[in-house]
């Protein structure tokens, strides 16, 4: 059994998922980030299975989707990487907020995510040592030459955006995304964000040695969508490392 509710925390409204009765403990903890054009909501089945295998569930939403959709849906395909970055940017007030509620094991929060939740996860984990592990579905974290091909840039994307967009991209942090266990799953035949995505990044981790922690899977005749297999995938990685 579980239960689910939806509350502001951070000042922005939640997805909130925990084992029923459970709702003070600390528990490890999983931020979970939904993909571009989509929601908490839509992506809340992540939440169910999650808090089904002993974990609580925090689900925002990105600026400009679901409870903070304004409505301009033109406008917000034009700004797919100033949202990417606002997720960056607002992860510390979500986290500092979570931990000021006592609902997380000590040395247990991780964040996953899928398509630009995958790139949130990728991009949080690079800059943040306290997380435990990190999951990314369908995602990158290539984000300097991926910005040219995928939702290009608008003319308000300056060069000073576009560098500290770079500052995230796992290219520089290889390092950072080798010490804790990570989770790259993909779909090979993704037409969005091509599996030679995570295949790059996998590469680059063995090149330098730096795969211990990396669990990589790739599912055949898979375009861009998560399958029932991609999500027993991520909950059995945090029922293993987290």
């Amino acid at each position: 059994m579980i239960e689910l509710e939806t509350r502001t925390l951070a000042g922005g409204e939640i997805l909130h998922a925990y084992p029923k009765d459970a709702a003070i403990d600390t528990l490890p903890c999983v931020v979970f980030y939904h993909g571009f054009t989509s929601s908490k909501l839509v992506y809340s089945y992540f939440a169910v299975a999650l808090a089904q295998a002993g974990f609580r569930v925090i689900m925002p939403d990105a600026a400009e989707h679901g409870a903070r959709f304004t409505g301009d849906e033109q406008g917000r395909m034009a700004r797919f990487w100033p949202i990417l970055m606002q997720n960056f940017h607002e992860f510390p007030a979500l986290r500092d907020a979570l931990m000021a509620e006592g609902w997380v094991s000590e040395g247990r929060l991780a964040v996953a995510g899928a398509s630009m939740g995958g790139m949130t996860a990728l991009g949080i984990m690079t800059h943040h040592p306290d997380i435990a592990c990190v999951a990314s579905l369908m995602g990158s974290g290539y984000f300097s030459s991926l910005s040219r091909t995928l939702f290009p840039s608008t003319d308000d994307w300056t060069p000073q955006a576009q560098q500290q967009l770079a500052e995230w991209d796992v290219s520089r942090h290889l390092d950072a995304l080798a010490n804790r266990p990570l989770l790259l799953w993909h779909g090979e035949e993704d037409d969005v964000v091509p599996a030679a995505e995570s295949f790059r990044l996998q590469q680059a981790l063995i090149l330098q040695g730096l795969d211990a922690r990396l669990t990589c899977a790739w599912q055949a005749n898979v375009r861009h969508r998560i399958t029932p297999e991609a999500l027993t995938c991520a909950v059995d990685f945090f029922k293993k490392h987290l």
